[in-house]
């Protein structure tokens, strides 16, 4: 495969395991939407559970950033890690890390650390809210060549899905607080954050990409879950804060969890986002899920974006580059992505 900046690779082989959504685009060939589904278009707004309240989600993006690149084995890594374990606690969540040496592809031993951040964790039906925390240490698809060595802020690719995460886990805990007056949910909930997805093969290296350099900590914890660990599905939220995103169905999550996809994109028209939403396909991604699927047998979807006119990337034209910074993050994003979410917890029986 060519390290040009984008990749559009039809599929006629098995797609690789264990790449990232930040490595490959496949696009996928299934055609658009079907009558059934424009059908579904019409149902009507019926929203359900508390306001996402993005604000604080931006804020969340904010205090990553403030740390500065979260690149593995820096002090800004370790920094972000303490902080976001802190904050899921402070929200009542039980907080377990699973600390792991993985090798990178250069033979750089990476020292990782998973974060799983359960909510009701006595609730034996669970379903599973994940996204990557660690961020690229290149900016190899940076516009400007001079740029592909240095770390990125990564305020979408990373950032915005951790603080998502966190707004839902506030938001529970805000109900918990309210007692009676409130609705929660009686279902438990996991947030993992997972580390190591960002260090894959960078454009520039002469390396041989093979696929599984990615998604390393995704890696490892579909082969090491916490023993008796099965929740319904998983939700995968990656760069999910971008300027003019929009979430066609991911490729890969149509193959292995159709119904889960079909139950997120109603949850978002329910929620009045639909539009944020397309009834229509994307691309096949190798991102965290991939292991989540294949390895630890736990159906997942992928919600990342797709731009199918931006010619710097399809993943969005800040997607591993210097300007994945705070003045891309979109608050209205956040929002629809954040809102769809509750919706889907305060549905699920």
């Amino acid at each position: 495969m060519t390290k040009k900046q984008k990749r559009y690779i039809i599929v006629i082989a098995v797609v690789l395991f264990a790449a990232a959504a930040c490595l490959v685009f496949y696009p996928n060939l299934s055609g658009p939407a079907s009558g059934a589904d424009d059908a579904e278009e019409t149902e009507k707004i019926q929203p359900v559970g508390p306001q996402f309240n993005a604000d604080t989600a931006f804020a969340f993006v904010k205090a990553q950033c403030d740390f500065g690149p979260r690149a593995m084995n820096t002090a800004g890594h370790d920094r972000c890690l303490d902080w976001i374990v802190a904050k899921f606690k402070q929200y009542g969540c039980e907080v377990k890390t699973q600390k792991t040496d993985l090798k990178g592809f250069d033979g750089t031993v990476l020292k990782a650390t998973n974060i799983m951040a359960s909510y009701n964790p006595a609730a034996t039906t669970r379903i599973m809210f994940c996204a990557h925390w660690d961020s690229r240490p290149w900016a190899d698809n940076d516009p400007d060549s001079t740029n592909w060595r240095k770390p990125i802020l990564a305020a979408n690719d990373a950032a915005s899905g951790v603080a998502v995460m966190l707004e839902l886990a506030r938001l529970l805990s805000e109900a918990d607080k309210a007692g009676a007056n409130s609705p929660k949910p009686t279902i438990g909930i996991d947030f993992v954050c997972f580390d190591a997805e960002d260090w894959g093969v960078p454009q520039w290296s002469d390396v041989a990409d093979s696929g599984d350099s990615w998604a390393l900590g995704a890696q490892h914890f579909a082969a090491n879950l916490p023993q008796g660990y099965a929740p319904r599905y998983g939700i995968l939220l990656d760069m999910v804060g971008g300027q003019g995103a929009r979430f066609y169905r991911e490729g890969m999550s149509m193959q292995y969890a159709p119904e889960i996809v079909k139950k997120v994109w109603g949850a978002a028209r329910s929620a009045g986002y639909g539009s944020y939403f397309p009834q229509s396909d994307g691309g096949m991604i190798t991102d965290d899920h991939i292991p989540l699927n294949q390895v630890a047998k736990i159906p997942c979807i992928d919600i990342i974006p797709y731009y199918p006119d931006c010619a710097q990337s399809s993943f969005g034209p800040t997607w591993h580059t210097l300007a994945d910074n705070l003045e891309h993050i979109d608050k209205s994003t956040l929002k629809a992505v954040g809102q769809t979410m509750v919706q889907v917890i305060y549905t699920e029986k």
